[in-house]
Parts: structure tokens; C-alpha cells; sequence
């Protein structure tokens, strides 16, 4: 055990995976101590039921990416597998620690109790934990207020650089010899071409992609579950993880927009940027959302688990094309457009009539850009338990005849199909025995049936909702919703500057 310890400051890293715009970064180096930048791979948070093995791909691709960056510095991130504690524990044998710096995060409970326990744990070892905001995101708001108004003057403030003094990081040497009493998280990934690859470096690929001409056809494409696949930013989950800062990306598109004078495509990604920011506020003012309607009124729903639709749903076997499709391509690339994702978690609390607390680990296990504060928030307005959202039931064949009219996404996604006729591939379970034997074709054998009566469910599901929004504490739950969270004139987050 060293008895002379150098004092040094820690950057916690956590989903703030970048070295620009990053405040934590930013008031670590303006301290006169030395820092070091460490990651945890939190043994608890790797078993978490929410997270899946793209997740920590993605992330140890971001943190390579810094260490590329690093390098001209001689300095890396200490990557280990641990908890939190321990960690810090292990690593006071070696340094006196003076400050941790992090930013806020909005996240599951898991991490949400971790902070408690680690505040205490910094206030009983004399360290000071300074926390930073979040892409505008406000801890302890008791209201909405002049919440616009705070993120818009956020997103338009400086950003922080990274412009580290000489020799004030941790050198590469000196963390190598710290590591060897940590368990060393190994960095190295598969090389996929089927997920999209983490890093900042590769965020900004997809962003002046988009920026430059992708954009052209955002608004034509944004319910295409195909076309959207290039037509949208694809920034998602360099957002999510924090590759980049939500301010970078809306000064960028902010400053396009101004010198292309009028482009509503630009318009419409600035004002998602601005919906993303209020959904997260929300949780983070709401965090019960994870487990629990946040309109108490519908706890008294209760739903029966069917295990069989659950995974019919979860492999995409419904019987229902874009439905199968549209999770079989979820399953194996972590990408779907909103409205396709909003589409299964309606025909799962709708139509198969499930709770929507069983929905939400699957889909955050497969959506590579998990954001609890979107997810969650999210999964409840789509399951039609807000009491303030209007109530929608997607219809799989109308979004199906609308947005894949050509069946070019459900043909490549549910290849069974793909030789029948357009509108048996839209509903196969249509096709007479004759049809079937012209087609060589079996119901049930090369395609499921139908695992429910759509029509009749639908119908179930709309009278039991709508008439729950008629319930005195459902509607005393929304009015107490709507003033705590609605900002005053919502038009604003619709408008682009």
C-alpha cells in the first residue's frame, strides 16, 4: 500500500461516452489535481434483466474510441469490471481521491439506489462527488414551468472542449500498473456489419451523413419501417450512450437549418430532439414510471400473462406480418422506427392484451439505444395509460398496407412469405385452401396462424380503455399529470428555430 499518495480527481464515466462537451470532463480539468477516467462494468447492472450483450459491445466500442483519442495524451480510461464501491474501495490504495465528477443520470432504480449508496460512501471517505447536467435534463423539478425555456438556453450555451493541460491525465504506464489489482474489462468486440458500431467517431459518420443528405427525405420516410432506415439520423444510440451531446447535434442541425433558410425535414429532427428531452425530464421527475403506471388510476387493470403470446411476440411468430417483421428485424439489428416500435408494444398491451411491464425488458435487451427515460414513458403512452395521451390501437395490416404497401420490409423479414401474393403477404391467413395450394403454401406449417382474433380484441381493448378514462381517479391522476408535466404552451416544443 502506497503511504505517499498523490491526489488526484476521478471522471466517472458513465452514458457520457465522449470527450467533447462532456462537463464532467470539463470541470475535472479546470481542478489542479492530475484525473483519471475510469469506467465500471457494474457486475449488477451486466445481469440486469434490461441490458444485453449489445449494450456492453457498443459501450466498450465508445470507450476504445476515446482511448484512440487519448493516446496523444498518453492517457487511457481505466476499464474494469466491478461495483461501484469496490472499485473506489481498491482504488484509494493507491491515490488520495479528492473529487469525482459524473453527470447526472436518469436511469433504472438499480442505478438510481447505486447513487444513494455511493453519496454516502463519498461523504463518509471525505470525497466530493460533483454531479453535472445532463443534456438539460433538471434534477428536482417540481414543475414544468419555464422548463422549455432552461433546455432551449442550454442547448444554445457554449460547449465544453477537451483541451487537458500537459501531463494532467493519468499517464498510459501508471494506469497499467493500477489495473493489475482490478479485474480488467477486455475491450475487444466482434466486428459486426449488422449492428450499428459505438464511438463517437463513428456517431459523427452518421451525422454528417445525415446532415448532408439524408435528411432530404426524413418526413417522407419517418413511418416507412424500410426506407427509414436510411432516411432517419440513426443517432439514437450515439445519443443514448453519449457519443455525442444532445446540444452538439442540435447546434449542428440548428445552423444547417439557418443557412437552408426553410427545410421542415431539419425542422422536424430538431423538435425530436427537444421531445427526447422532455420525455427523460419526465422520468427523472417520475422515476416510479419503471414499475407502475404513472396514472395511479390504472393500477386497478389487471391483465392475465400468457406466456405463449409473450414469446410468439418476442420471436415474431404472431401470425400477423408486420408485427414478425418488425420484431424479427428489432431482434437482430437493434433498429426499428418509432412507429413500428409503437405498433408492438400496442398490438402486445392491446391486442394480446398483456401488461406492458412485460414488454419492457425485452425491448430494452433489443433496442441497442435503450434510454430508460424514453423507454418507459414511452411503452406507457403507447399501452394507453397516461389518462392523457390519445388512446391508439395500431392496426398491423392498415400501417402494413401504408407504410410497406410493396411488402419490401416483411418479405425481407419474414422471408416465408415472400412468394405469395402482395396481398396474401399482407394477410396470409386470407388464403382459401385452394389459395394455399396454388401457392405452395401451408398455414401453420410455413407461416403461423393468427395467434388472435384481431378484431374481436381490438374492440375488447378499446371499450375497457376508454372507459377507464372516465374513471374519477384516472381523471384525477391526469390532471395532476398534466400540471406537474405539461409545459404551458406545447407548441413550443414543436417548433424549430
Amino acid at each position: 500500500m502506497n503511504t505517499n499518495k498523490e491526489t488526484i480527481d476521478v471522471v466517472w464515466l458513465k452514458r457520457d461516452l465522449r470527450l467533447d462537451d462532456n462537463e464532467a470532463i470539463s470541470n475535472a480539468l479546470a481542478s489542479e489535481n492530475r484525473v483519471l477516467f475510469v469506467y465500471i462494468f457494474e457486475d449488477s447492472l451486466k445481469k440486469d434483466r434490461h441490458y444485453a450483450a449489445r449494450h456492453w459491445n457498443f459501450i466498450k466500442q465508445s470507450i476504445e474510441n476515446i482511448n484512440d483519442r487519448l493516446k496523444k495524451h498518453n492517457s487511457q480510461v481505466l476499464a474494469v469490471n466491478s461495483e461501484v464501491i469496490s472499485f473506489f474501495n481498491q482504488l484509494q490504495n493507491f491515490f488520495q481521491i479528492d473529487h469525482v465528477y459524473s453527470h447526472q443520470e436518469t436511469g433504472l432504480l438499480i442505478t438510481y439506489n447505486r447513487d444513494k449508496y455511493f453519496k454516502r460512501y463519498c461523504n463518509n471517505n471525505s470525497i466530493e462527488w460533483i454531479e453535472s447536467t445532463n443534456n438539460g435534463v433538471l434534477r428536482g423539478l417540481l414543475n414544468r414551468e419555464d422548463w422549455f425555456e432552461n433546455w432551449n438556453r442550454y442547448m444554445q450555451d457554449q460547449k465544453f472542449c477537451f483541451d487537458p493541460k500537459e501531463n494532467q491525465l493519468l499517464t498510459i504506464a501508471e494506469i497499467k500498473e493500477v489495473s493489475t489489482v482490478f479485474n480488467p474489462a477486455d475491450l475487444k468486440t466482434e466486428n459486426s456489419k449488422i449492428f450499428q458500431k459505438g464511438g463517437t467517431t463513428t456517431a459523427w459518420k452518421y451525422a454528417n451523413s445525415f446532415f448532408e443528405e439524408r435528411h432530404k427525405s426524413y418526413l417522407f420516410n419517418i413511418s416507412k419501417p424500410e426506407k427509414s432506415r436510411t432516411s432517419s439520423s440513426r443517432l439514437s444510440p450515439y445519443i443514448a450512450w453519449g457519443n455525442v451531446s444532445i446540444r452538439e447535434v442540435f447546434q449542428k442541425a440548428t445552423q444547417l437549418k439557418s443557412e437552408k433558410k426553410d427545410d421542415r425535414h431539419l425542422g422536424a429532427f430538431i423538435s425530436r430532439l427537444r421531445w427526447q428531452a422532455h420525455f427523460i425530464q419526465k422520468f427523472e421527475m417520475e422515476h416510479t414510471m419503471e414499475e407502475s403506471s404513472i396514472n395511479k388510476g390504472y393500477h386497478k387493470l389487471k391483465k392475465s400473462i400468457s406466456t405463449s403470446y409473450k414469446t410468439a411476440w418476442e420471436e415474431g411468430k404472431t401470425g400477423f406480418p408486420l408485427v414478425d417483421a418488425s420484431m424479427r428485424c428489432l431482434n437482430e439489428t437493434g433498429f426499428l422506427n418509432f412507429r413500428m416500435r409503437a405498433m408492438l408494444v400496442s398490438f402486445f398491451t392491446h391486442i394480446l392484451w398483456q401488461p406492458w411491464q412485460e414488454a419492457t425488458s425485452h425491448l430494452s435487451k433489443m433496442f441497442l439505444d435503450f434510454e430508460p427515460g424514453i423507454h418507459f414513458p414511452q411503452i406507457q403512452m403507447q399501452a394507453g395509460e397516461t389518462g392523457i395521451n390519445n388512446l391508439r390501437i395500431y392496426s398491423p395490416v392498415k400501417n402494413s398496407l401504408e407504410h410497406d404497401a410493396n411488402a419490401v420490409f416483411i418479405k425481407k423479414w419474414c422471408p416465408e412469405l415472400a412468394n405469395l401474393p402482395i396481398n396474401f403477404i399482407h394477410e396470409p391467413y386470407l388464403m382459401t385452401p385452394l389459395d394455399m395450394q396454388f401457392n405452395n403454401f401451408e398455414l401453420g406449417v410455413d407461416y403461423p396462424h393468427p395467434i388472435v382474433d384481431i378484431k374481436e380484441n381490438r374492440k375488447k381493448a378499446s371499450e375497457i380503455l376508454w372507459n377507464l378514462k372516465k374513471n374519477p381517479q384516472v381523471r384525477s391522476e391526469s390532471f395532476r399529470i398534466l400540471k406537474k408535466h405539461t409545459i404551458t404552451n406545447r407548441n413550443r416544443l414543436l417548433k424549430s428555430d
